[in-house]
């Protein structure tokens, strides 16, 4: 007895600290999130009108969990392959495009995934590669000298391509996105991999380097954690999917011009995907009503348009096929009994699209004008159809 008695105090405790963790940071006022303002755009950088104040689509993503929160965002500085160590030491969170990774899921909590992208190749216009597949061969300069972000994502897909012989490349580990766009630029390497989001923010600035081929091997940005904050790790979740749920998290990425709608498509759960309201029955009437009578309106001008021209139409085949010449009257039957023998849509269509391949082409209204048979029914007892 006394063995469980201790069991359930330590698991009171640990309840205890669980909910502390939170408290503290509320009690505080300010959830501290550690990034690296080196790293470049469009995560967290400079603004280059006042260099003293950060900016990225991120920053503005901190602001937003921290107002979920009930407190202030506070950024700190840090290396980014290694702003985990922060955790346990400085920061409360890391939002810096840490890439979702068992591994990281193993050591740190991982939130929800709040971005997803896609790692794109780029290099230099005019130059080789042309495409992924060149790399599986040695360039003019011998392997292909690639760089990457160090701890990135990319440079563990590339360096794996390169270990099982599906690429002939030397990986160089950069500590900014913008070094190997840099040298790229210069010549100094032959191509960079980065994630897609980065190479459109900086494509205007390095005008003179290209994507090659289509971006590949995509992922998921999360929120990496201590595993002794799991209260703080679970506020966080929820302020995620809150911001989901309501569109604040697609406004953040509309206002930096990264598909906010297809990324919130991808993120969030069933659960979150508004339920549509039922509609009643005036609320129908009135949403239908004037389209309807636009509908009458038109099918009303298109009648009092065509009857006449049918009428004057099936007199005249009436009477050629009376009293035309010989050669006229099996002409005419024919074009009876084309009208007769097709329905009116495939006249329709006729006239709308295939027409115009011949060069005669017809606004919308002529071609439902010419698309009336000929004439009326009595009219074609007369004409003897």
């Amino acid at each position: 007895m006394r063995g469980a008695g201790r069991w359930l105090a330590v698991i009171a405790l640990s309840s205890v600290a669980m909910a502390a963790e939170l408290d503290e940071v509320r009690r505080r006022g300010e959830l501290v999130w550690a990034a690296d303002q080196e790293g470049g755009g469009p995560h967290v950088f400079p603004d280059p009108s006042d260099p003293r104040r950060l900016t990225g689509f991120e920053v503005d993503f901190a602001e937003l969990i921290a107002a979920e929160l009930g407190v202030k965002a506070r950024f700190q500085q840090g290396q980014w392959d290694r702003l985990p160590l922060l955790l346990d030491q400085t920061a409360d969170c890391v939002i810096n495009g840490i890439e979702f990774t068992p591994e990281r899921q193993r050591d740190y909590g991982c939130s929800r995934p709040y971005f997803g992208y896609a790692l794109q190749m780029v290099g230099r216009r005019g130059s080789p590669p042309a495409s992924l597949a060149d790399l599986a061969a040695p360039g003019p300069r011998g392997l292909w000298r690639v760089g990457v972000l160090t701890g990135s994502a990319a440079e563990t897909e590339m360096r794996a391509r390169a270990a099982r012989g599906a690429a002939q490349l030397e990986v160089i580990g950069y500590d900014g996105t913008l070094d190997s766009l840099e040298q790229v630029n210069s010549g100094v390497l032959d191509a960079a991999v980065l994630d897609d989001c980065i190479v459109a923010f900086y494509a205007d600035r390095f005008v003179g380097l290209r994507a090659v081929d289509r971006p590949f091997a995509g992922g998921l940005y999360t929120v990496l954690t201590s595993r002794r904050t799991p209260s703080l790790a679970a506020a966080i979740d929820a302020a995620i999917g809150k911001a989901i749920a309501d569109g604040r998290l697609k406004a953040i990425y509309d206002r930096w011009d990264l598909a906010g709608r297809q990324q919130v498509l991808m993120l969030r759960d069933a659960a979150e995907i508004p339920v549509a309201g039922r509609r009643s029955f005036a609320a129908l009437v009135r949403q239908t009503l004037p389209l309807l009578a636009s509908a009458a309106g038109m099918t009303i001008l298109l009648s009092c348009l065509s009857f006449p021209l049918a009428i004057a139409i099936g007199l005249a085949v009436a009477i050629g096929r009376l009293h035309g010449p010989a050669w006229l009257k099996p002409l005419l039957a024919g074009f009876v009994e084309v009208l007769r023998g097709t329905p009116l849509m495939l006249q329709l269509y006729a006239i709308f699209f295939l027409l115009p391949k011949i060069g005669l082409a017809l606004p919308a209204v002529g071609a439902a004008i010419s698309g009336r048979r000929c004439g009326t029914c009595s009219c074609r007892r007369r004409c003897g159809s």
